[in-house]
């Protein structure tokens, strides 16, 4: 970093940083840390930024796949946000999960990177079959925290804030964020990191929407959801499959933020 902002920004990840929900595979994908290096580019002109990020991916994989890379970007700025496809995983163990974490942030900072992480939120209030997972998310914040504040990791703290879970943050599927999340983590991240022109107003709640769906209409939703979108991930995990498999990560040189100008607004 200099006196005139970060040079080099890296963001390590998953699908959610990768930007699924945001965009398409036609119009590509933007996601909160494109929109987050739009806003660092505004008073730092002159940065570059890379995305290593992989949908599917779970922290070890992140841990194995894209440290390395990152570190030889030499980044001034990194995220790091992965764990979540783990804990829908049926063996799940947060100190490993929390481990892998932990050596990223040490490895990044100790380089003399500034991090940024996020804890995540009551998924069961987005999916409800997703509820009995609530301990699982609780444990692997506790140790998120706790790693972040070792390594002096600035953290976004998403779990108390009912704005997160409201059902117009995320997407049809209830696992990625919708544009508009995308554009609220994107501000979480940069108040984290007291950036240029960031505030808190990302802790907000929403403006009160139309009556939600009862009754037959809500059983409805329900079952669509369950058709379109968690039979087939049931089906992958079956299989032994990941929606990653195959991928490389969109953006693995550092390039100029000017280069996001064509993707989906």
């Amino acid at each position: 970093m200099t006196d005139s902002g970060y040079l080099r920004y890296v963001a390590l990840g998953d699908s959610q940083t990768e930007g699924l929900g945001d965009g398409d595979e036609v119009r590509g994908l933007r996601g909160w840390a494109d929109r987050l290096a739009e806003q660092i580019a505004l008073s730092s002109p002159d940065l570059r930024y890379a995305n290593l990020a992989v949908r599917g991916r779970l922290a070890g994989q992140v841990h194995a796949e894209q440290l390395v890379p990152a570190l030889a970007l030499k980044p001034d700025l990194a995220t790091v946000v992965a764990g979540l496809n783990d804990v829908l995983r049926p063996r799940f163990d947060a100190d490993e999960v929390a481990d892998h974490l932990e050596a990223m942030f040490a490895a990044l900072t100790g380089q003399g990177a500034r991090v940024a992480t996020v804890t995540f939120p009551d998924i069961g209030r987005i999916a409800p079959p997703a509820r009995p997972l609530a301990p699982r998310i609780v444990a692997l914040n506790v140790r998120i925290r706790e790693a972040a504040r070792r390594h002096g990791v600035a953290v976004v703290d998403s779990w108390p804030y009912p704005a997160v879970t409201d059902p117009r943050m995320w997407s049809a599927d209830r696992l990625h964020a919708s544009p508009r999340g995308h554009a609220r983590i994107a501000a979480a991240v940069a108040h984290a990191l007291d950036l240029p022109g960031s505030d808190d107003s990302w802790m907000r709640p929403l403006p009160p929407e139309a009556a939600a769906r009862t009754g037959l209409r809500a059983v409805g939703a329900e079952l669509r959801w369950a058709g379109a979108f968690l039979g087939p991930w049931i089906v992958r995990r079956v299989r032994g499959r990941s929606s990653g498999d195959g991928r490389q990560a969109k953006r693995p040189a550092l390039l100029p933020v000017t280069a996001l100008a064509d993707g989906p607004s």
